[in-house]
């Protein structure tokens, strides 16, 4: 005899504390749910339109300059401290969590043309107008003592850019040839030269750190190996390249900041053809510098706007900006992935969310989970015309939007002479030339 009783197991929906929500059976066959998809739908729409709402990407500014500020630095072990160097020769050690400036130092005569802090945090070395290279103590000096620098090199020329090594006391410095120095020592270790006029930047790989590379005024960038006596290779490109960036998770991918309006992922073992080539930006770009994940980063540009690019699309996905900002000369994204730091030449620094609608602070698990849950739901419907155009819809001042515009209908002129110019010669006497190798003039090693 066949006796059923019905059963539960206590586990399926009794709660382990007063405070968990109840347990609900769900059947996921998706005939039962035949409006499944319209529903996620409709919420997908409402979370990128709530997105859009609360885009609030300003944080806060940090003024106390006199001058434009020309260059900032990261420090390497404390993420609430950057540094910054402006045209009256100023640096200023900033506290980010209070807002406020914790140290000033007259550092040279003129521009700061130059900054970066040693791998170990203790230390920084400055370069400027006055042909002068000097390494400072990030502590402030005791009482009764004289705010004076550890360390001065004085140079032949002027020094435009300076870097320092991830992991060694060494460090580069960049003017009419490219220097690298010992920290204990006066003259340089090595010099390179490969004839340029003048060398803007220099950068090491962050990966493999006997690298560096240098973009200077003759439209070269420049890779070398600091364990060679010559300089590895280097590539001519249309227009000069103001500065570079490497990504932090690939050694062999950079990106350079163009005066075409442009910027150019390259991958150092082919440098004839550009990974990518990023384009929004309506003026020079005058700077760059990739996230900590290596899957984004940031351009400034001379256009009174910064940019974020996902590394590997050629179009930005968040444009920032504001009426009073001016040219931006230098932008850094913060070692925790969370801000980003602008300096521009109205003499202020301006702190930046780089998730534009993400909130601070601690947030509740639900909240969490409902973020999560909604995260999911606009990557599913990104491609559903509706979500894409509110999701990808800015507002631009009206300068940029009109510039915009215009150099639209220009790439589509001269794509269109190019057409009729391909269509009334002989085959194969007019090539096709794509957009990631038409501003690379030639590689030379």
């Amino acid at each position: 005899m066949k006796v059923k009783v019905l059963c539960r197991n206590p586990d399926d929906y009794v709660r382990e504390t007063k405070k968990d929500l109840p347990r609900v059976p769900r059947n996921y066959d998706p005939s039962l749910h035949p409006f499944e998809v319209p529903r996620e739908y409709t919420r997908a729409l409402n979370a990128t339109k709530l997105e859009r709402v609360f885009a609030k990407p300003f944080v806060a500014s940090l003024d106390g300059h006199r001058d434009g500020i020309n260059c900032m630095a990261k420090h390497p072990r404390s993420l609430s401290t950057i540094l910054s160097g402006a045209c009256d020769g100023e640096v200023k050690i900033w506290n980010l969590v209070k807002r406020e400036c914790t140290r000033t130092v007259q550092a040279h005569d003129g521009f700061v043309r130059g900054l970066c802090v040693r791998f170990c945090g203790n230390s920084f070395f400055t370069v400027g107008d006055d042909k002068t290279v000097k390494q400072w103590r990030m502590a402030s000096p005791g009482y009764g003592e004289k705010e004076e620098p550890i360390h001065t090199i004085l140079g032949k020329t002027v020094f435009t850019g300076v870097d320092h090594h991830w992991k060694d006391g060494v460090f580069a410095t960049c003017g009419q040839q490219v220097d690298i120095w010992d920290e204990q020592r006066s003259s340089p270790m090595r010099s390179f030269t490969w004839g340029v006029d003048s060398i803007s930047s220099v950068k090491f790989n962050p990966v493999e750190t006997h690298v560096l590379a240098s973009c200077a005024s003759d439209r070269n960038i420049v890779l070398y190996d600091m364990r060679q006596a010559a300089p590895l290779k280097k590539v001519i490109l249309e227009m000069r390249t103001n500065t570079i960036c490497w990504n932090p998770m690939e050694a062999f991918v950079f990106t350079a900041a163009n005066e075409n309006y442009n910027l150019y992922t390259y991958d150092m073992r082919n440098l004839g053809t550009a990974l990518k080539v990023h384009m929004d930006h309506v003026s020079a770009v005058l700077d760059v510098d990739y996230s900590p994940t290596g899957k984004e980063f940031v351009s400034a540009s001379f256009d009174k706007s910064i940019r974020i690019f996902p590394v590997e699309q050629g179009y930005s996905r968040e444009v920032y900006h504001t009426k009073r900002m001016q040219h931006v000369i230098c932008v850094k994204w913060s070692s925790d992935n969370k801000y980003i730091l602008s300096g521009s030449d109205e003499m202020n620094i301006r702190l930046w969310k780089a998730n534009a609608s993400e909130k601070l602070g601690l947030l509740a698990p639900r909240e969490r989970e409902a973020l999560r849950y909604n995260d999911k739901l606009k990557e599913k419907f990104q491609h559903h015309p509706q979500i894409r155009r509110i999701s990808r819809h800015r507002h631009l001042p009206k300068s940029i939007f009109s510039q915009i515009k215009e150099q639209r209908i220009m790439r589509a002129a001269r794509r269109k002479k190019d057409l009729n110019r391909r269509k009334h010669s002989k085959p194969d006497s007019v090539p096709f030339t794509s957009q990631k190798k038409k501003h690379t003039v030639a590689v030379v090693e």
